[in-house]
């Protein structure tokens, strides 16, 4: 589904040029569990970034379903990104004075769906995380964990091709980061969604099927997690 071939990428800070994605080639299939690993600095972050359509100043290639997306205007690739990417954060990035059910079907409204129709969509996608129940509630009516469900059905109620989940148990105690975990897990054995998940937490990259170790801009490892 995702294949980079020579990827490099730079920032100019200061008039000084940075090195930040050095020679990365990497493939992502269907339905894989990915933990992409590595320090603060790493490259890890401008990496997903690219992988998920939102920074496409580099040089190499990046196909996508066997198809160079970054050639889009802005306005399309802003359309596949909402359509083919499901977003996961550390600190859930839900609207406060929205309701679940309002958060959830943001994504969906932002393709130009009625609000009408996005409600079974909706229902559905609580559902798979375990908190239908909750869907007329505020945030700050929830847990940290139930929060975090929340926003990984904002993240699949579009059945995007892939999620991208950007330190999801971050903010969470040991035992939500559990339940966390254990849903993604299911998802992507059950419902088959592909993921994408970046962490610092071995505890939480030994679940998935592959980990992508990433330090200074390059690749060090793609296989088991080790320490760096």
């Amino acid at each position: 589904m995702i294949e980079m071939t020579g990827i490099n990428k730079y920032y100019i800070v200061d008039q000084e040029k940075i090195h930040v994605l050095k020679d990365i080639s990497l493939t992502i299939n269907e339905q894989e569990f990915v933990a992409i690993m590595g320090p603060s600095g790493s490259g890890k972050s401008t990496l997903i970034n690219t992988i998920s359509f939102l920074d496409g100043d580099f040089e190499g290639t990046y196909r996508f379903n066997q198809e160079n997306s970054y050639r889009f205007k802005d306005e399309k690739l802003s359309a596949l990104r909402n359509e083919s990417v499901g977003f996961v954060f550390q600190a859930f990035q839900l609207i406060d004075n929205n309701t679940v059910m309002e958060n959830v079907a943001l994504p969906l409204l932002y393709g130009g769906m009625k609000q009408r129709k996005t409600k079974p969509l909706v229902m559905a996608a609580l559902e798979k995380v375990g908190i239908a129940d909750k869907y007329n509630k505020l945030p700050k009516q929830l847990s940290g964990g139930q929060q975090q469900r929340v926003a990984i059905a904002r993240a699949i109620v579009g059945n995007p091709k892939f999620i991208v989940a950007d330190e999801p148990t971050g903010a969470l105690d040991s035992k939500t980061s559990d339940e966390i975990m254990y849903l993604f897990k299911h998802l992507n054995e059950e419902e088959k969604v592909t993921i994408l998940m970046v962490t610092h937490d071995p505890d939480a990259a030994a679940q998935c099927e592959r980990i992508i170790t990433v330090k200074d801009g390059e690749l060090l490892k793609d296989g088991e997690a080790f320490a760096y």
